[in-house]
């Protein structure tokens, strides 16, 4: 049996990104994954400017392929009228990214890192000690002086270790599709409506991702059906084809207990989550990662010290978490919305301020 600094598990973007960070401070890290290939998902593919600066210093963006990726500067917001506002990021652009040019690409900067990967084997069997965790990675045993949960939203590791949260009182879902040959733009679109918003962010040159916000019950509805409510993103996609299947998330709010537990920290979506309305998810994982891998040195030796990730990672999500679930609430009140929205386009440097206390 071999001994690691971190077993890793979860290969989506926050654990790349993790043992990315671990491997540059000396780490020796492993991280699996049980997918084969590259693992695609439903997500908003839009990175806000502070998610851009951190795949730049992941040293990813350099490996994301240009036809698959697309700069944004800023967001609209559209009205179930045609009332549009639209503020522009005054700290960078964004990048909108097919999700699967991201997992390339952090894969690529992993393996220049010297990163571990073991990918298309489930990690099993977790016993915890005082001084490591072990567990079985296909055939092998491992033990891990840090084991990180990076497996997503749904964690099965936070829900074995009994650090799940209650459930919340509005489950949101989410469904993507791409459509190629869409109208270019140089902004994420968001077009508003009743109970559901849909989320219009370049992935390419001539590639566009379409996502639907709503309220459900489990029950994802169809997404051709949910288009129908926006006749002006009918209208635009009326030269287009479909580019890819449909996918689908939720429920999106995941709150939990803690994000350690021993020798265990939760990072990314396994950590926390309040909904895709910001496009901060990514940015948040990002942040994350680094914080985690900065307080790892000293919880090699003392897990106790985990607990300044702990207090890091509060700070972040409750900045991100705020202004998510006030927008969030927004959406519930939708003429309340209207109006604020209205008094907005009125004012559009206190918008382009909102934007920049999101981001």
């Amino acid at each position: 049996m071999r001994t690691v600094d971190l077993a890793i598990v979860g290969g989506g973007p926050a654990g790349l990104a993790t043992a990315i960070f671990a491997a540059r401070r000396g780490l020796h890290a492993v991280l699996i994954e049980q997918q084969r290939g590259t693992p695609d998902k439903a997500c908003g593919e839009g990175l806000m400017p502070a998610g851009v600066r951190a795949l730049e210093a992941l040293d990813a963006r350099r490996h994301i392929d240009p036809a698959h990726a697309s700069r944004f500067v800023g967001i609209r917001y559209v009205q179930e009228d045609g009332s549009t506002i639209e503020g522009r990021f005054h700290d960078g652009e964004g990048l909108g990214v097919r999700r699967t040019a991201l997992m390339n690409a952090l894969t690529m900067a992993a393996r220049d890192c010297g990163v571990e990967l073991h990918h298309s084997v489930k990690a099993r069997d977790f016993q915890l000690s005082a001084d490591s965790v072990q567990l079985a990675v296909g055939d092998e045993q491992i033990r891990a002086r840090l084991l990180v949960a990076a497996d997503g939203l749904h964690s099965p590791i936070r829900r074995q270790l009994g650090l799940d949260g209650a459930a919340p009182e509005h489950a949101r879902f989410g469904l993507r599709r791409h459509y190629a040959g869409g109208e270019p733009d140089d902004h994420v679109e968001v077009h508003w409506s009743n109970g559901v918003e849909c989320y219009l962010t370049p992935v390419g040159p001539d590639r566009l991702g379409v996502a639907f916000l709503f309220e459900g019950h489990g029950h994802l509805p169809d997404h051709n059906a949910l288009l129908t409510r926006f006749p002006r993103v009918v209208e635009r996609l009326a030269n287009a084809r479909v580019d890819s299947t449909v996918r689908g998330a939720g429920p999106l709010a995941q709150r939990p207990r803690a994000v350690m537990h021993g020798r265990v920290a939760l990072v990314g979506d396994a950590a926390g989550y309040v909904d895709a309305i910001t496009g901060e998810g990514l940015s948040l994982s990002f942040a994350s990662a680094q914080a985690l891998v900065d307080a790892a040195p000293d919880a090699l030796a003392d897990p106790s010290k985990l607990a300044r990730y702990a207090k890091a990672h509060a700070t972040l999500f409750d900045a991100y978490a705020r202004p998510t679930r006030l927008l969030v609430w927004l959406s519930r009140q939708p003429a309340l919305r209207r109006r604020v929205f209205a008094g907005l386009s009125h004012a559009p440097k206190l918008f382009e301020l909102a934007l920049e206390a999101v981001g």
